[in-house]
């Protein structure tokens, strides 16, 4: 992730939004103390999209994928048009 984050600057602050919004619960309260997502999680997602947990996505289909999230989760917090 830091090696994306290097090669795409831009892309950090889409980094670090879909971190601490998968952030464990309780993540203050076990070491490492960071507001890191579940390896569980991580493995689900992975087996999900490409069949194997331990696979590694291409960092262009990782960029995609934050550059979506933090539009969804923008969209998210827009009030409803009644």
């Amino acid at each position: 992730m830091a090696g994306i984050a290097l090669r795409r600057p831009w892309i950090l602050p889409h980094l670090l939004g879909a971190a601490w919004a998968m952030r464990a619960r309780r993540w203050y309260a076990r070491a490492p103390f960071l507001p890191l997502p579940p390896r569980s999680y991580i493995d689900w997602r992975m087996e999900t999209a490409y069949g194997d947990a331990s696979a590694t996505p291409p960092a262009s289909e990782f960029a995609r994928y934050l550059a979506w999230s933090a539009r969804m989760r923008r969209l998210m917090r827009r009030p409803a048009d009644d």
